[in-house]
C-alpha cells in the first residue's frame, strides 16, 4: 500500500481500540467464564454479527524464538488432524528445520490489553497446503478466549514482557499453575536487519490453528494486515540472548534456539472475533483486502466531517 493508504489503515484498525469497551470486556470475563460453554460460544458469534472483526495491535519489540524439533513423534502428538510438521525458519535466508517458535508480546485489541506468551508449531495444512502457525499453548496477564476453554482470566502469576533503556528486550513469564515458565533478556545493540521468510509470516499468518491441550471444533482462521509490517524483521545475534530458563516445549525442543528475531514496530492486524477460514492466500489477497479497509475508514471519515459542517 502507498503511505496514504497505510496511515488508513492503521488508523481504522486502531480506530476499533476503545479503552473504556475492553475495560468493559475484561470485567466481564469471571461471569462469563462460568456460562456454560456453548453459551460462550453464542456470545461471541453474535457479537462477530454486529462486528465480525477485532483489532489486534502487537506493539513494538515483540521478540520470536525459534527452537529445533528433536523429538518429532512428541511434537506430531500436538498436531490437530490434516497438519504435517514443516520445516522453516525466522529469515529467509535462514537454515530450514522442524521448528516451535516461542512469540512474547505486549499487545492491545478491541477486546483485551496486556502481554501474551505463545508457542507455535510450525505445520502445513494437508488440506490447503498452507504453512500454518499451530498455538500449542499461551500464557497471558490478562483475560483471554479460545475455542476450547472459552472465557478465561489470568494464567500467570508473573509477566514480564519489556524493554529497558539500555537496549534490552526482557522477558519473564511464570504460570500461576505450573512450574512453567520462561526467562530471557535480549540484548538488542548487535540486531541486524533483515528479510523475514515470507511463507512463514504471510503464508502462516493466514492460516492458524489451535494444538495440544487447545485443540476444539474451530476452524483455522486468518489475519488481515499489510504484508509489508512482516517483509524485515531484527535479527538477533544469538550469543546477545541469555536464557536463564525456558520448559515450554521441553519435551520436544532443543534446548537451545536456532534464530532470534524482534519487530521494533507496532503491527496491525484484523481478525475474526470468532476463528473462521479466510479466502486469503497470498500478499496480493492482503494488500486489497487492507486497501479496502483503508478506504472504507477514509470514506468513513470524510462523511463524519462533511456531517459535522
Amino acid at each position: 500500500m502507498d503511505k496514504t493508504n497505510l496511515n488508513n489503515y492503521i488508523r481504522a484498525v486502531e480506530n476499533k481500540v476503545d479503552p473504556l469497551k475492553v475495560a468493559s470486556n475484561i470485567q466481564g470475563v469471571a461471569f462469563f467464564a462460568k456460562l456454560p460453554r456453548a453459551i460462550q460460544n453464542l456470545i461471541i458469534k453474535r457479537a462477530g454479527k454486529a462486528d465480525p472483526y477485532m483489532s489486534f495491535v502487537v506493539e513494538p519489540y515483540s521478540t520470536f524464538l525459534a527452537y529445533e524439533i528433536i523429538d518429532m513423534a512428541a511434537a506430531e502428538k500436538l498436531l490437530p488432524h490434516d497438519y504435517k510438521l514443516l520445516s522453516s525458519s525466522l529469515f529467509e535466508n535462514g537454515k530450514e528445520r522442524p521448528c516451535a517458535i516461542v512469540g512474547a508480546f505486549n499487545v492491545h485489541t478491541s477486546v483485551f490489553w496486556g502481554s501474551r506468551l505463545e508457542l507455535y508449531l510450525i505445520a502445513e495444512n494437508q488440506k490447503t497446503g498452507l504453512l500454518s502457525w499451530i498455538i500449542t499453548s499461551y500464557e497471558t496477564n490478562t483475560s483471554s478466549y479460545d475455542p476450547k476453554r472459552g472465557f478465561i482470566g489470568p494464567t500467570t502469576s508473573r509477566c514480564v514482557v519489556t524493554t529497558s533503556y539500555a537496549g534490552e528486550v526482557i522477558v519473564d513469564v511464570q504460570n500461576a499453575h505450573s512450574s512453567d515458565q520462561i526467562n530471557y533478556v535480549a540484548d538488542l545493540s548487535n540486531a541486524k536487519c533483515a528479510t523475514m521468510n515470507k511463507r512463514l509470516w504471510i503464508e502462516g499468518n493466514l492460516s492458524v490453528d489451535y494444538g495440544g491441550d487447545l485443540q476444539g471444533d474451530s476452524k483455522p482462521f486468518g489475519l488481515i494486515f499489510d504484508p509489508n509490517e512482516v517483509f524485515q524483521g531484527q535479527m538477533i545475534p544469538l550469543e546477545n540472548l541469555e536464557i536463564s530458563s525456558n520448559t515450554y516445549g521441553k519435551q520436544f525442543l532443543d534446548s537451545k534456539p536456532f534464530e532470534a528475531a524482534y519487530v521494533p514496530y507496532a503491527q496491525h492486524f484484523l481478525t475474526t472475533n470468532f476463528p473462521a477460514a479466510t479466502s486469503l492466500k497470498n500478499a496480493a489477497d492482503l494488500e486489497r483486502e487492507a486497501t479496502k479497509i483503508s478506504e472504507s475508514f477514509r470514506f468513513a471519515d470524510r462523511a463524519k466531517e462533511n456531517a459535522s459542517r
